[in-house]
């Protein structure tokens, strides 16, 4: 190899090499005493990758070495390195490596194995030297992916411990995770919020950000996806080539980590978030308690001469037993039989019937806004493709800017992962988005104008439960009974103005005063004086 005058010289080394007495510094001295005795002059100082890596583009300092060849063309002789596989591991990527030099009339070549580049078997004895490494590297490969999938089907964690836990190493043989109790209170607290349901995951993450908790949107919808937090470990899908390259599927097993998400009620809230994360409908709370069939008017009532609520209990006369209401606060003040303010409220509902007319027209303004909301929604989920493809066009100038040398391989990689990102938060923008409200409104928006329209036959026929939800969503203050009449300050908005043009239909005008909530029924009078029954127990 005395031909050459100019040379670099290019050392790499990983932890396992410079075991072996193969590091850097060594490969450094050795390289540089053959360059004295040869006189070859070393035109650039040693560059030392330390950086383990099968192709040339993602090694920083081959990187570099190869832009200082590019900018000295005419200067360098030859690459030297140690051993043909400290240049590379990989045949494929040697060769394309050698043929850019080649253009540059630089060879490379090796110290302990020199080869003359110009010779007809130079690739069969290239071959032989990388091919062999690339054989063993093989071999390494298989027993690491080997090693990882057995100990993730133990439950260990094989990876990088994710947000909430810390990754320890007592030796080679002695690692696990642990919480970091600080991040976990604050994991804990998002999983708590977005269960909720009442605010968006998205919005979640600008309130916790404002607080001091810095995550990227993107590792925000991972941390609510990732089940490692209520305790599994994710195992990849594995190909097991000694047991005739049988395909294992991906799978979970129970991690031997201890979860952030542990007790009941916030693995729970983790599985909440997945079914809001998926469009799933949020499920309605049951009822705490059952309610006696002639007792559900009581929450809804006050007393006409203090205010107090009312409450109710069973009576027993000559009769038989019968339901009572009373004050809660004096029973002196009112008590009646319940089934007579059952029967009176009935009438009562009956009388705020809406007209035909009235109830058409909401349901055609209802179904015109349902039509514009989602047309609006389909023009949101067509910004984001277009937002998308706008991505994709950058990214495809990038790449074209790379094949034509404009850019440098950091910059590429740096702007490439920047742009696979992106394209992935907008992708999850728009599934979410997708997957709001997708079932159909219109079979909702029949029921509740039929449920509107017979408010009567569900408030005598409808179960206790069905009662109380329709008298909750009616009413938002209590319902004053004096024995007579029924009248209230307020019902819902959207009742008070149906009934109200209903009334204005039907040409009946409120005096100064008067409101359209008041309705008189001719029922027994209730009692004002304390009555001769037996004691009333409440309940």
């Amino acid at each position: 190899m005395n031909k050459y005058k100019n040379a670099v010289i290019y050392c790499r080394v990983s932890c396992d090499e410079q075991a072996k007495g193969t590091s850097l510094d060594f490969q450094e001295a050795s390289l540089t005493e053959y360059c004295r005795r040869n006189n070859i002059n070393v035109l650039h100082e040693p560059f030392r990758e330390d950086y383990s890596a099968k192709t040339f583009s993602k090694r920083p300092e081959i990187k570099k070495m190869m832009n200082f060849l590019k900018s000295h063309k005419n200067e360098v002789d030859v690459v030297l390195f140690y051993t043909w596989d400290r240049y590379s591991r990989s045949l494929e990527y040697a060769l394309t490596n050698i043929r850019q030099l080649k253009k540059l009339n630089i060879e490379v070549n090796s110290i302990v194995n020199p080869l003359d580049n110009n010779a007809s078997d130079f690739p069969t004895m290239l071959g032989i030297y990388i091919g062999s490494a690339e054989s063993e590297n093989n071999k390494i490969s298989l027993r690491t992916k080997n090693g990882i999938h057995e100990k993730a089907e133990m439950g260990k964690c094989t990876n990088k411990a994710p947000r909430g836990y810390r990754n320890v190493q007592i030796d080679d043989h002695n690692k696990y995770v642990e919480i970091i109790e600080e991040e976990a209170i604050i994991i804990r607290q998002i999983f708590a919020e977005v269960a909720k349901g009442v605010e968006t995951a998205t919005y979640i993450r600008k309130q916790f950000l404002r607080k001091g908790y810095k995550i990227p949107e993107t590792s925000f919808f991972e941390l609510l996806r990732n089940q490692f937090y209520i305790g599994q470990i994710f195992v990849r899908e594995f190909v097991d080539v000694a047991n005739e390259r049988k395909t294992i599927p991906a799978h979970y097993v129970k991690g031997l980590h201890e979860p952030i998400l542990k007790t009941e009620k916030e693995v729970e809230n983790f599985w909440k978030v997945q079914e809001i994360l998926d469009g799933k409908k949020k499920k309605t709370p049951k009822l705490s308690k059952k309610v006696h069939p002639d007792a559900f008017l009581r929450k809804y009532l006050k007393c006409p001469v203090c205010g107090a609520s009312m409450t109710g209990a069973p009576s027993k006369g000559n009769g038989g037993t019968y339901y009572y209401y009373n004050c809660s606060k004096d029973g002196k003040h009112f008590r009646c039989r319940a089934e007579n303010a059952i029967e009176g409220f009935t009438k009562y509902i009956s009388s705020l019937k809406p007209n035909k007319e009235v109830l058409k027209l909401y349901t055609e303004a209802l179904n015109f806004l349902n039509k514009t909301n989602n047309e609006e929604k389909e023009i949101d989920i067509q910004k984001f493709d277009i937002e998308i493809m706008r991505i994709e066009e950058r990214r495809s100038k990038l790449e074209d800017m790379y094949m034509d040398e404009k850019i440098k391989q950091d910059d590429y990689d740096r702007m490439k992962e920047r742009y696979k990102k992106e394209i992935a938060v907008i992708q999850e923008k728009k599934t979410i988005e997708e997957n709001l409200n997708r079932s159909n409104i219109e079979p909702k928006l029949k029921y509740s104008i039929d449920l509107i329209d017979r408010m009567d036959y569900y408030i005598k026929e409808g179960k206790v439960e069905v009662k109380c939800k329709l008298l909750s969503s009616m009413f938002p203050e209590k319902v004053v009974f004096d024995g007579n009449s029924y009248r209230t300050n307020s019902y819902n908005s959207v009742l008070d103005l149906i009934y109200k043009q209903t009334n204005e239909l039907r040409g009946k005008k409120r005096k100064n005063g008067e409101s359209f909530s008041t309705f008189s029924i001719s029922v027994p009078r209730a009692d004002t004086k304390p009555t001769k029954h037996h004691p009333i127990k409440r309940i």
